[in-house]
């Protein structure tokens, strides 16, 4: 079974309440199985244009046991619950890719 991975690139424009975000969704993606690989950190533009690129941009990792198990992360009443707190908080895109 390939394993997938959730990737986010989020502008928090309410850091303390993306701050209760996180603080939150550890227990969620630990219960699924699913570790963080990238929270954050230093960002180094390398090729392509990126305007979006500022120090408010976070670019997260998540890797899952399969994109089932992440989809039933997502979709989970734990998650669900967060996923406005997480909107409130910033802006940007989330999705899964699968991979290896």
């Amino acid at each position: 079974m390939r394993k997938a991975y959730l990737i986010a690139e989020l502008t928090v424009h309410d850091m303390e309440a993306y701050e209760h975000y996180r603080q939150q969704v550890v227990a969620t993606l630990e219960a699924a199985d699913a570790r963080f690989l990238v929270r954050g950190g230093k960002r180094m533009q390398m090729e392509g244009a990126d305007e979006a690129h500022h120090d408010n941009l976070r670019t997260v990792i998540v890797e899952f046991p399969s994109m089932e198990a992440a989809l039933a992360w997502y979709e989970s009443p734990a998650y669900i619950t967060l996923i406005e707190l997480r909107q409130s908080a910033a802006d940007g895109r989330v999705f899964f890719v699968e991979g290896t």
